[in-house]
């Protein structure tokens, strides 16, 4: 089990990146939220099997209108308990 601090940069707002995260990170089983944020990145926080985040990842950036230009990655605490994946706002 890990938990991932992500932040996206690029094209990422404005063209549904969060609920296509929140859906591919659902599906994955994932828990954790994603948001945008003031300088035009979005950030999420991720947790799960450390394959399924890779996965999800992967998976990101195969919408038309998605163009991650840039991904910062840390590990992070877990979160116990967490349920669901949630767009935060």
């Amino acid at each position: 089990m890990v938990r991932k601090q992500i932040r996206f940069r690029g094209k990422v707002q404005g063209v549904g990146f969060r609920y296509h995260a929140k859906n591919a990170a659902s599906s994955l089983g994932l828990t954790g939220w994603v948001r945008n944020e003031s300088d035009g990145s979005v950030y999420m926080e991720v947790q799960g099997e450390d394959v399924l985040v890779e996965r999800l990842l992967l998976n990101l950036n195969s919408d038309t209108y998605i163009d991650i230009q840039n991904v910062e990655i840390r590990s992070i605490d877990i979160v116990e308990k967490e349920n669901g994946f949630s767009v935060a706002y």
